[in-house]
């Protein structure tokens, strides 16, 4: 049995997908590729597919990630698989890279650490927001020592501290595409618990929404090496534009 690890895009309309309708468009992509996958026992059986931290509905992806276990013992052809996944794919979901990972390996969700973004800030209100008050809003969430924020934790509202989990946090010098927005760059904690894109802007103020939202990486960091679950390729074999749009 080969474990196969596979790195895929999630861009444009189809970041509205849940993450469950998502799982199942891999089900769908692995029949139609005929891949040997591995199913669960009991009643209910189910592809052995794992996948890495779930992506919030409506942000957009170039760095998915989900490992598959296959029941031929031959090692499959992975230089070829992205392009055969992606066939049998939605348009929107790219298969970019594949590889075949030990079957000892952390699963992705308790191996990933942490997870670069970009993203637009806009007003909630029309305004003119000058780039100095944001970027004045940024040194000083960076220079702070705390940044308390209310979040939904199953349910219930809580207040948590922010601040440990920004591990870095830049804006962009160009205006965003949204009109009276700007971009930001920010590589957020995974562990001891993911913090989302928009629970960041809401320390940066009650006036602010995010907006194009997209993740670019996920890290993995241990004994003081970081590297990410499958590097990207120079560029997409066959993935329409994924990559490019990316950039």
């Amino acid at each position: 049995m080969a474990r196969v690890r596979i790195r895929f895009a999630k861009l444009g309309k189809i970041r509205w997908t849940s993450h469950r309708d998502t799982a199942r468009m891999w089900e769908r992509a692995f029949r139609r590729a005929r891949l040997p996958v591995g199913y669960t026992n009991g009643f209910s059986p189910r592809p052995r597919v794992s996948f890495g931290l779930a992506l919030p509905t409506g942000h957009e992806s170039v760095a998915e990630y989900l490992d598959v276990e296959l029941t031929d013992s031959r090692p499959p052809d992975v230089l070829g698989l992205p392009a055969e996944l992606s066939a049998a794919l939605p348009v929107g979901v790219d298969a970019l890279t594949a590889a075949i990972v030990d079957e000892h390996e952390p699963s992705l969700q308790e191996a990933v650490t942490s997870c670069t973004w970009r993203l637009a800030v806009v007003p909630v209100a029309p305004s003119s927001l000058a780039f100095s008050e944001l970027n004045r809003r940024v040194e000083h969430m960076l220079a702070a020592d705390t940044v308390v924020v209310s979040r939904q934790r199953k349910g219930t509202e809580v207040t948590d501290d922010i601040r440990p989990s920004i591990l870095s946090l830049r804006l962009d010098d160009a205006q965003d595409e949204s009109p009276g927005g700007f971009g930001l760059e920010c590589e957020l904690a995974a562990k001891p618990r993911s913090l989302r894109p928009s629970e960041l802007v809401a320390g940066l103020g009650p006036d602010l929404e995010e907006r194009q939202v997209r993740r670019m990486h996920q890290w993995i960091e241990r004994d003081g090496a970081r590297w990410e679950p499958l590097p990207a390729p120079a560029a997409a074999t066959t993935a329409p534009h994924a990559l490019e749009r990316a950039l």
